[in-house]
Parts: C-alpha cells; structure tokens; sequence
C-alpha cells in the first residue's frame, strides 16, 4: 500500500538520522506522556478524530457527529476550551478551527503528523491507554461501555492496529517507522535505525478494578496479579497506579481550581468519599485543592451533599500507598515494569520509591510534572527518568535550566510530556518574530 492520497502531509524532506553518535549511544527526543488512541476512551466521543483511518483522511479527521453544524453541542470543548463552544467542524481538508492549541477534544495526533515529530528528531513515544469511567458515565454522547479495561484492551489492539498500517505503507511487516518495543534493548536497536520507539503505558484511576468504596478495597493480590499479566501480555510495559481518585492502591496529588473541585466530585461519586488532608510532614506537598466552585459538577452530587472546604495548611493527602499497592509495586517490578510516580500523592510517591530503592530498581518514571520536584535526585538516583509537561518555551527552558545539574551529575537526559489527546492544554505558538528563550 502506498501513502494515502489525499493525505495530510509530512512536509519533511530527507531520511530521518540513524546510527550512533561517537560514544555508541543512540540520540532524539523524548515524548514520555502521549495518548494516541483516547478518541477510544471516556466512552468514544469526548477526543474526536481518529489518528488513522483505514478509509482515509477525510474519515480520520471528522469531528463527533454532534458537533454537527457549528459546535453548538460540543460540551466538553465549551468546558475545555470555554465561549460557547461553537466552532467549524470540518477537520480535512480545511483545519479552520482544529487541530489547535486550544481545541482540546479534537485528535493531535494523526500518525502524519507524528512522522512529522519523528522527521525532525524525536525518537521515543510513550503511548499511555487513558479512560476514565466516571466521566464517560456522566458524559453526555458515548457510543459504547464505560468499563476501563475494556477501554484499555481496545486502544491497545488499536495501536497494533497503527502499527500494521505503517508498515503496510512502507513495504510489509516489520518494515514501517512506528515500533511497538517492550524492552530497552528493543527500543535501543528502533532508535538506531531512525524509527519512531513506541511504549505502551496505562493511566486509568481504577486499573484492574482496583477502586475503593468507601475506603473498602474492592480487588485482592490475584486481581492484580491477574492484571498486570495480561497488561504485560498486551506489551504494556509503564503504568500509574493510581490517576484522578484514591483507589485501592494509592491516593492521588490533587488538582487545583475549579478542575479540582470537579475532580473531587467525580472521587465522591466513584468511592463515596471526598479527598481528605492533613498537614505535610517533610517538604513535599501535593496541589492546593482551593475552593473553587464547578457548578456543572456539583449539580451531580446527591441532595445535602456538598465539596468539603480544606485548611489552607493541609495540603497532603491522607491516604499514601496501600499494602495492596505496595504488592501491585512489587509485581511490576518482578515483571520488568516501569511506575509512573506523577499523579501519586507524595504520601504515596515516598514510599513507592522506598520501595524501589530497597531493591536498586531504575524503573522510575516522572512523565509530565505532576510529581513534587523534591523526589527529582531520588529518580535520577535510582536510574529513573523525568521529563516536564509540554509548558511554554519560556517556562520549559526556566524549569530544565533548574535541573541541569543534577542531569549532569547522574549523566541523564531530559524528556517532554506533550500529553496530546489528554486534555491538559498547551501553549500557543510563540510567533514567528519571538525571541528564543
């Protein structure tokens, strides 16, 4: 098969570099935090826009239906993006109002465009399967179950899917730049040939059915014993335990604002609980909770129940990682696992790398800043790797400036987490005439 005609183009020229530098090592960037295929998730209609399409671009790059005509039904980018959410619809050919920096629920990352990334240099792509079950139980369009494995399952088997589509494009199996590895050696040899490395992770809340209710677990060891072999079988090689809600594993590092107060919503209807704190008793803090209101959320709360207010001095979340957390840390490991420690409460990301560092394990992970940068030497310690959310330039380069020397003592590189698909936002363009920071 050959490339699709019409397509978005690569707009490249000239053969992606390969090889090694002097020192035998390979080289290119790193994308630690991507979510390729969550159009799959959150009940298939909150990311609209699929990165490939077997029918082609136009198929590919079609918003929800209910987008249809001008936007005025598109909740969640009026909730994301705020105005009134209406916006052109049409993805290709035209682009009039996404992909954009700020248009949040619309695909970023059709495979031409990360051929376009891996064009100009980047070599490593953590694809991390996302959902969500309380937002796509509330979500208001949704075309199949909310069940998070199922979820996870489906945009695996779709990123074997991609897989064979490239290949297909480049001559047969084997033979395409986007490989799905399962081991650093595998990974290693890809980036040596100018290919595009791609691992699999998971981030859900509840991975495995490992919720609580009500601060009763609602999973055992062999639940997750079960599932992390069949994540390990699906080439899943880094995972979070733990997300946006405390659940049997592990309690979380708050967000903020009005986002955190729905979040927090979204923990009481989950669990049966609200987020609980106490004062810190190191220098690590998780995220102020503050008081912000989110009425849409709120609204989904039973009669007579409303968000907690928190003490400004109480910024540490009570629950840290279980024993059965502990257990599921320890499976990974046995298993060649890598844990992602952002979005862990510090409780939780201290004993995590406790444990971790009882057994010298290097499989450490901090992939877009949602970790306290007090642990960053423990990572690097350890053999781990960070790399910081796809901030400004300015902000960016001020934040990896902060650490250079500690990259330099432990001889690591850097890495970003661009988060595409994963609703977190990112920064405009910086203009043509814009000074490098």
């Amino acid at each position: 098969m050959a490339r699709p005609a019409p397509d978005s183009a690569v707009g490249v020229t000239g053969e992606p570099f390969a090889g090694t530098d002097a020192q035998g090592r390979v080289r290119g960037f790193v994308d630690a935090h991507n979510h390729i295929m969550s159009n799959e998730a959150f009940g298939g209609r909150l990311i609209c826009g699929k990165p490939f399409s077997e029918r082609g671009v136009a198929d590919a790059l079609e918003d929800c239906p209910e987008h249809y005509p001008d936007g005025s039904l598109a909740l969640f980018d009026f909730i994301t993006r705020g105005g009134d959410g209406r916006h052109d619809p049409d993805g290709w050919p035209t682009f009039a109002d996404w992909p954009a920096h700020d248009s949040l629920t619309h695909q970023q990352n059709y495979y031409a465009w990360i051929e376009r990334a891996l064009a100009r240099g980047q070599r490593v792509l953590v694809n991390d399967l996302v959902t969500n079950g309380v937002i796509c139980s509330v979500y208001f369009f949704k075309d199949r179950g909310c069940d998070e494995m199922e979820s996870i399952r489906l945009q695996a088997r779709r990123t074997y899917e991609m897989q064979e589509y490239v290949d297909r494009m480049y001559g047969g199996p084997g033979k395409g730049w986007f490989r799905i590895v399962t081991d650093s050696a595998q990974a290693r040899e890809v980036v040596r040939q100018g290919r595009l490395a791609v691992v699999l992770g998971v981030e859900t809340s509840e991975p495995f059915g490992c919720k609580q209710v009500l601060d009763v677990a609602r999973c055992d060891r062999e639940d997750i014993d079960r599932g992390l072999d069949e994540l390990h079988r699906l080439g899943v090689r880094s995972m979070f335990l733990c997300h946006k809600f405390d659940n049997a594993l592990c309690g979380v590092r708050f967000d903020s604002g009005a986002l955190g107060t729905a979040v927090n919503v979204g923990q009481f209807l989950s669990t049966g609980t609200f987020w609980r704190t106490e004062p810190c008793t190191g220098p690590q803090h998780d995220n102020p909770i503050g008081g912000a209101s989110a009425p849409g959320a709120e609204a989904k709360l039973p009669p007579g129940v409303t968000v907690p207010a928190y003490a400004e001095g109480a910024r540490c979340n009570t629950r840290g990682l279980t024993d059965l957390g502990a257990y599921a840390v320890r499976g990974m490991m046995r298993r060649g696992m890598m844990l992602e420690i952002d979005h862990m409460s510090v409780k939780a990301a201290g004993r995590a790398l406790d444990i971790l560092e009882s057994e010298a394990y290097p499989g450490v992970l901090s992939s877009h800043s949602w970790m306290d940068a007090e642990w960053t030497e423990r990572v690097y310690r350890l053999g781990g790797f960070i790399a910081q959310y796809m901030h400004g330039s300015a902000q960016f380069t001020a934040e990896a400036r902060r650490t250079d020397a500690l990259r330099a003592r432990y001889g690591v590189g850097y890495g970003y987490g661009t988060d595409m698909n994963g609703v977190g936002g990112w920064p405009a363009p910086r203009g043509a005439d814009a000074p490098d920071p």
